[in-house]
């Protein structure tokens, strides 16, 4: 899918294409920082307001000495992922590549070398895209103003800002800021996505952080031309339609739309717990069957899923990561068919289903499997073929009355339903997908 993006800019933008991310539908997101020593999530310096000071031990201790890139793309691409999106800074300022506008990155750390380069070049090895996530906010920069997600937020006394922002100059933050985004534009080859993060309204009498305090215009234009075709999310607070939006920690019912009722192309970023950084005592990790319901779902809708890992202090991914992107892939492995190159369909599953299609080829995943039989509502005499994706075995399509023995399975109101005989255990499979086959 091709599609014109016109926003507060001179002339129009040419088409970016976003037909590859359409099809690729499952990527990796990966939130990875210093604060993996803290193990208490990414937003660990304002959730506990932390100084400057307070944060540098987990600087001056960070040693991923077990860090294996080509690992990751190992794991990510077993789980059946195309793309991985990084945070090559995130809220706290920390840089995972060797910037030239800061001392506030990895190679100044023990560790002592670039960790972006290995990890772009690991992941292109196996086949993935490279798409860069980048925080407009940067609690460490000097010229970064205060507000209110800022951990030296004065919040309740707005009173104190001013006084607070009073040798803070953002003009100095932006230039640092479009610098760094020109760095990561020019110094590892093609980058996919652009994954900007975030613009905010806050409460009153508290600093707002908008397309203004980010030049968002002008970053905009620096991206394009040194990315030409580059995907930009929907953050930088810029008019027009973004060539993604982004919902957050939540599925939406529907597929997502702009105001006037155009459908957008999405993607979903969720997390395997509740966090995105490393957390160590978290207990809140999805189960692989909801993990695969969430990817189903979001096809379903037309979307992607972008699904979070946060690795530790040494470099790895912790182990309930591994064997949940294990469970997916595994899952993946049968049945991917039903999600790359897929969209929602026109039809309209029973309860407890999802449907997800690419042209004649029409997928029925049921979430919740049902009783030795299946009505797919307006598909009488619509279907030349039906069969279990995972193993390619038939699926009884039932074409009159069963026999004088069940007279009840002729659903009044059903005359326009198909019914489909099905085993009455579940095959061996999380969430079994039945390929219909349209005529």
């Amino acid at each position: 899918m091709a599609k014109n993006k016109t926003p507060a800019t001179d002339g129009d933008i040419a088409p970016v294409d976003t037909s590859w991310h359409e099809h690729d539908r499952f990527g990796l997101f990966i939130h990875w920082g210093i604060y993996a020593g803290g193990a208490r999530g990414e937003w660990l310096k304002k959730s506990e307001r932390m100084t400057d000071e307070e944060y540098q031990p987990y600087f001056d201790n960070f040693n991923p000495d077990l860090y294996d890139p080509r690992e990751w793309a190992r794991l990510a691409k077993n789980a059946g992922m195309k793309y991985f999106t990084i945070t090559t800074k995130h809220h706290d300022g920390f840089c995972l590549w060797d910037s030239k506008l800061t001392d506030y990155k990895s190679t100044n750390t023990p560790y002592g070398k670039d960790l972006l380069k290995p990890m772009v070049k690991a992941f292109r090895d196996e086949g993935l895209q490279a798409c860069f996530y980048h925080s407009l906010i940067d609690w460490h920069h000097p010229h970064f103003t205060i507000d209110q997600f800022h951990p030296r937020s004065p919040w309740p006394n707005i009173e104190k800002f001013p006084e607070l922002n009073k040798d803070r100059d953002m003009a100095k933050y932006r230039k640092y800021l479009h610098g760094q985004i020109e760095e990561l534009m020019t110094q590892f080859g093609e980058i996919k996505m652009a994954w900007f993060d975030f613009s905010y309204v806050s409460p009153e009498g508290f600093p707002n952080k908008l397309k203004e305090d980010w030049d968002s215009v002008e970053l905009e234009k620096m991206v394009r031309t040194l990315q030409p075709g580059i995907m930009i999310n929907n953050r930088l607070d810029l008019p027009g339609d973004p060539d993604f939006a982004t919902p957050e920690q939540y599925q939406p019912n529907e597929w997502p739309t702009n105001d006037q009722g155009k459908k957008l192309v999405w993607e979903a970023c969720q997390t395997f717990s509740g966090h995105w950084g490393y957390s160590r005592d978290e207990e809140g990790w999805k189960s692989v069957p909801m993990l695969i319901w969430m990817l189903i779902d979001t096809v379903s809708k037309g979307g992607n899923l972008l699904l979070n890992v946060g690795p530790t202090g040494r470099g790895e991914f912790d182990q309930r990561a591994v064997e949940a992107l294990d469970g997916m892939g595994k899952w993946m492995r049968v049945n991917s068919r039903s999600i790359y190159g897929c969209t929602e369909s026109e039809f309209t599953p029973p309860t407890d289903s999802r449907y997800t299609q690419n042209g004649k080829h029409l997928f029925l995943h049921l979430v919740k499997y049902p009783f030795r039989h299946v009505y797919l509502p307006g598909l009488k005499n619509k279907v030349a073929y039906a069969r279990f994706l995972h193993d390619a075995s038939e699926i009884k399509i039932i074409t009159g009355p069963d026999n004088m023995a069940h007279p009840d399975l002729n659903v009044p109101g059903g005359e326009d339903h198909l019914r489909l005989e099905i085993p009455t255990k579940q095959p061996n499979v999380e969430i079994p997908v039945i390929e219909l086959i349209l005529k």
